[in-house]
């Protein structure tokens, strides 16, 4: 599925001022960070004399440890502040201090002090969680609706690169001639750039100024985590986001190992592997724009959380145990036997897991309130910390009972299946988007025109003419707020397409001869829909056409807008008659099979009508207007 103009490409995003500056600073400092990071590993393991293997490792994990307790120190904190004040400002101040924390850092290098370095490593981790909340909560206020896939893409995509060049810049620089000096340039230049391009994010107004600040940060620890009580979307969607961060933890801790002893790899193959992870992510990032026609389309996250289930658990029985060669060169591992079984595996989750995450930020900064969005953001970053800290535990407990490398990654796969399952059944709307979007994506080829036209809050009634059986199915899923259709109790009834519409909250509905209960029933439903603020769709023509020619539009559109006058946004689908489900060359008004598979089709949307202008006989000419010449 596609979509028209306004909306443009996410690589567009790339020339626009409200996104490149932005961009480039969370992607400078997200390299500075694991530059720094790595450097100091490197130091901590060869470097600096007295330090044993076990000493090395004892200090490996407390610099872990110490980046991300401000996750959940100063997080909450954080969330306070991007709400209360301009974001840019905010995000320049935290850059400017970056470049005296990298300051410290020389000075650290320098001294070989391992405490010292410490110290700093938990300085730049305080200024990762007080970065992370506004990161996200600017994009919502920079970026249209159908920008969101693309700008949380390219931050997913950038960060991951970031993570993986950055941690091949510290373990290189360090080791060259004279490699204190090369990290020391690099970290405080690094610091100096990402102040550079943080002056030039335009402005960002505060989404809460008379915000009254808690200064107890365990306290509003505890309110942050609240912000998501009553959103069941948003929370699940959080959980989902930090479930995605406890399996890439799992994953990638144990990379290293898992290219020495089971890959046969020498220094260069551990590197390999992490970066066909890391692109695999970017390229998935970047797909889903395109996959999901711009908008937010959680379809993809089922489809992201099977990839990585499949994908893991073949990456286990791709090579389950350990192999009697090492110090393998690179060229020397691809070309041994089911290399690249594994590096497709790896390539693999990491495409999948950019499905699932990506659109599950986007649906995260769409469904919270705009006053809201940094205090989500906060809660997401503390519980993500908290995932990951899980999963070190986890990983650690299955070693002493003796597991390998490989049957930690596949209990990790199993684990995401049973996880996801969980997700999805408390949360039905993902696995039904994600059945729609796969029927949709199989059967038609859609193009969408104007969705942008769709108020993004509040209550509108959709009208919309009736083509095929699949009409209701074609406007939820090209959309990106949950529409409730009103539809004849026995399309409602048809197998398969029943969990989709029972899971969207449809309203079954019967003529008033057929079953006057029923339909007064369904008309409750509508008010008190459109009263709770959702959108309702509705067929006003009452039925399917018979032969592609409109039929009357009905009264019921007027009933419903005088007992709760909403705005009604009219929509025509193009080129349906004669595709799938469609009832062309039906004598008996039975559906045959179609003449057109895979048709090429369209879903206009109009301007929305004001209630007093709503009768059913404008609605009719607006949406023949919409509709074109074409059935």
């Amino acid at each position: 599925m596609n979509t028209d103009a306004p909306q443009t490409s996410q690589f567009d995003l790339l020339r626009q001022r409200r996104f490149l500056p932005f961009f480039l600073t969370q992607a400078l400092g997200a390299f500075n960070d694991n530059l720094f990071r790595n450097a100091l590993l490197v130091m901590l393991t060869y470097r600096i004399a007295g330090i044993d293997a076990a000493q090395a490792g004892v200090y490996a994990n407390v610099a872990a440890a110490l980046f991300i307790l401000p996750f959940f120190l100063f997080s909450a904190m954080a969330g306070q502040w991007a709400e209360k004040y301009e974001k840019a400002r905010l995000i320049r101040w935290i850059k400017l201090a970056e470049i005296p924390i990298m300051v410290l850092g020389v000075l650290g290098f320098y001294l070989q002090s391992v405490p010292f370095l410490l110290g700093v490593l938990f300085l730049m981790g305080t200024q990762s969680a007080v970065f992370g909340p506004l990161k996200y909560a600017l994009m919502p206020q920079h970026l249209k609706s159908w920008e969101l896939v693309g700008g949380n893409a390219w931050v997913e995509t950038g960060t991951f690169l970031a993570i993986l060049l950055g941690t091949l810049a510290g373990g290189v620089l360090v080791g060259l001639p004279n490699g204190d000096l090369w990290v020391a340039i690099s970290i405080v230049g690094l610091a100096v750039l990402g102040y550079l391009s943080a002056r030039q994010i335009p402005l960002a107004p505060p989404t809460a100024p008379d915000l009254i600040l808690n200064p107890n940060p365990f306290s509003e620890i505890a309110n942050t985590l609240r912000s998501l009580k009553g959103r069941t979307a948003v929370l699940n969607s959080v959980l989902g986001v930090s479930w995605f961060w406890f399996f890439g933890a799992m994953v990638l801790a144990q990379l290293p190992v898992y290219a020495r002893d089971y890959l046969g790899g020498g220094e260069q193959v551990a590197p390999l592997v992490l970066a066909v992870f890391s692109f695999g992510i970017g390229i998935g990032s970047l797909l889903c724009e395109r996959l999901s026609g711009h908008k937010i389309e959680i379809g993809l996250v089922p489809l992201g959380a099977i990839g990585l289930t499949v994908f893991g658990v073949d990456l286990y029985f791709a090579r389950p145990d350990a192999v009697d060669v090492h110090g393998l060169a690179v060229m020397a591992f691809i070309a041994s036997d089911g290399a690249w079984r594994i590096l497709l595996d790896l390539a693999m989750i990491g495409v999948f897991g950019g499905f699932y995450i990506v659109p599950l930020f986007a649906l995260i900064q769409s469904r919270s309130p705009r006053e809201d969005v940094s205090r989500v953001i906060a809660a997401n970053n503390l519980l993500n910390a908290l995932f990951m800290v899980v999963a070190s535990g986890l990983a650690l407990a299955l070693f002493a009972l003796g597991l390998n490398v490989p049957e930690v990654l596949l209990v990790t796969a199993i684990l995401n299946a049973l996880v996801a399952a969980h997700i999805f059944r408390l949360v039905p709307e993902f696995l039904m988007r994600f059945i729609s979007w796969v029927i949709i994506s199989v059967l038609y080829r859609l193009r969408v025109a104007g969705v942008e036209r769709v108020p993004e809050e509040g209550a509108a009634l959709i009208v919309c003419n009736h083509v095929s059986f699949m009409d209701a199915l074609l406007v939820m899923g090209s959309v990106r707020r949950p529409i409730r259709f009103v539809m004849y109790y026995k399309i409602f009834k048809i197998p398969l397409l029943n969990f989709i519409f029972r899971h969207a909250k449809a309203i079954p509905i019967a003529g008033a001869k057929e079953d006057p209960e029923l339909m007064a029933r369904a008309f409750e439903q509508i008010d008190a829909a459109l009263a709770a603020g959702e959108l309702v769709g509705i067929f006003p023509e009452g039925q399917i056409t018979r032969d592609g020619e409109f039929n009357t539009f009905r009264t019921g559109v007027e009933k419903i807008l005088a007992r709760r006058p909403v705005p009604v946004v009219p929509m025509a689908l193009r080129g349906m008659w004669g595709s799938l489900f469609s009832r062309r060359d039906s004598a008996l008004h039975r559906m045959r099979l179609p003449r057109r598979f895979r048709a090429h089709i369209e879903l206009a949307i109009g301007t929305p009508v004001a209630p007093p202008q709503a009768s059913a006989a404008a609605l009719e000419i607006a949406v023949r207007e919409l509709r074109g010449d074409r059935a």
